[in-house]
C-alpha cells in the first residue's frame, strides 16, 4: 500500500516555505504522494452543509486555498520524485480544454508524477460562483471525462457533446504517462463506481465513517467493475488521520499510533491500494508547521 500526504495549502499554513518545508520532508521520508484539494470560496451563509463536518459548517480554514494546479506546478519545481495529487478537482467548474492542458502542463514539468483526483461536487454556492448549472452535474462530469481523455489522447483531437464542443484541433502539450495520468473518481454509491469504471483508474473516497461502511463500498466498487468489465479499481483513501497521546473512544484512524497501526493494516487488508494522511496539523493548525511535521514523521513509521 503507497502512503501520501496532504500539503499545507489552506489558512494560515498556506506559504511557499511551508510547502517547501513539507513537500522535501516528505520526499525524504519516503511519502509515494502529495495531494491538495479544491474549494473556490467560503459562503457566509451556505445553502448546503459541509458534508465532512459534524455540524455541517465550513472549517474557517478553508477562507484561504491555494489553487491546486497552481500548487502542484509549485511543488513540482522543488521535488524530484513524489507524485503530487489532487484530491480532487470539482469538474464542472472548469472546462475540459482548459483543465485537461493545465493538468498536461504539471505532468510534463514535474516528469510524469501527476495523479487526478476529481469530483462532481456539492455546493451550489461555488457552482453558481463558477457560472455552472448545479443540476445535471453527473451527467456533465462524464462528458467532461470522456473530452478530457480525447483531448490526452488523440491528435487531432474533436469532440461534440451535449455540454462540452472541441472543433478538430491539434492540442497539446499531451502528459508523459501515457495514455494519461491516473483517474480516480469521488463520490459514493453507482454512479460515482460506474464512473470510475468507465472512465478512471479507481476511487478516491475521503474519510471512514465505519469500517463496515467501507467494506461494503469497496466490495460494491468492485462488483461494478466486474459488470463494466474493467480492471482492477484502485482505492485512494484520503485520511483525517489523528494521533492521540493515550487510548480511548475512538473512530477510525483516531488513536495512539499503535492503534493506527492497526488500523493501517486493516485497511490494507479490506483492499485500500493507497492511503493519504490528512492530519489536523497540516491544513488546519497553525502557521508553524512543527507538529505537522513531527506528526508526518511519526505516521509514516507505522505506514509502511
Amino acid at each position: 500500500m503507497k502512503v501520501g500526504i496532504s500539503l499545507p495549502q489552506l489558512g494560515q499554513q498556506a506559504s511557499a516555505e511551508n510547502l517547501i518545508g513539507v513537500a522535501r520532508r516528505a520526499e525524504e521520508l519516503g511519502y509515494d504522494s502529495a495531494w491538495v484539494l479544491e474549494r473556490i470560496l467560503w459562503p457566509t451563509n451556505p445553502r448546503e452543509p459541509y458534508p465532512a463536518s459534524p455540524d455541517g459548517s465550513l472549517p474557517e480554514a478553508y477562507q484561504i486555498v491555494l489553487d491546486p494546479l497552481e500548487t502542484l506546478t509549485f511543488v513540482a519545481a522543488h521535488t524530484s520524485k513524489i507524485r503530487l495529487g489532487t484530491s480532487v478537482l470539482v469538474l464542472p467548474y472548469h472546462t475540459p480544454i482548459q483543465l485537461a492542458r493545465r493538468i498536461a502542463t504539471i505532468d510534463v514539468l514535474s516528469g510524469g508524477r501527476v495523479d487526478v483526483g476529481v469530483g462532481a461536487g456539492w455546493s451550489r454556492d461555488e457552482f453558481e460562483a463558477a457560472g455552472t448549472p448545479f443540476e445535471r452535474r453527473g451527467a456533465r462530469c462524464d462528458e467532461f471525462l470522456q473530452a478530457m481523455i480525447a483531448i490526452w489522447t488523440k491528435d487531432p483531437v474533436s469532440f461534440d457533446g451535449q455540454f462540452y464542443h472541441i472543433p478538430e484541433s491539434k492540442v497539446g502539450p499531451k502528459p508523459l504517462q501515457k495514455p494519461h495520468p491516473p483517474i480516480y473518481v469521488a463520490g459514493f454509491g453507482p454512479y460515482a463506481f460506474e464512473r470510475a469504471a468507465k472512465y478512471g483508474t479507481g476511487w478516491n473516497p475521503s474519510g471512514i465513517p465505519s469500517w463496515e461502511w467501507l467494506e461494503g463500498m469497496i466490495k460494491q466498487l468492485h462488483e461494478t467493475a466486474r459488470r463494466a468489465g474493467a480492471g482492477q479499481m484502485a482505492v485512494v483513501l484520503r485520511s483525517f488521520t489523528i494521533v492521540f497521546p493515550q487510548p480511548g473512544k475512538r473512530a477510525p484512524m483516531m488513536g495512539t499510533l499503535d492503534q493506527i497501526k492497526e488500523d493501517i493494516h486493516r485497511l490494507r487488508d479490506l483492499g485500500v491500494t493507497e492511503l493519504v494522511h490528512s492530519p489536523p496539523s497540516i491544513g488546519f493548525g497553525p502557521a508553524s508547521m512543527d507538529e505537522g511535521i513531527k506528526v508526518m514523521e511519526q505516521l509514516i513509521e507505522v505506514s509502511k
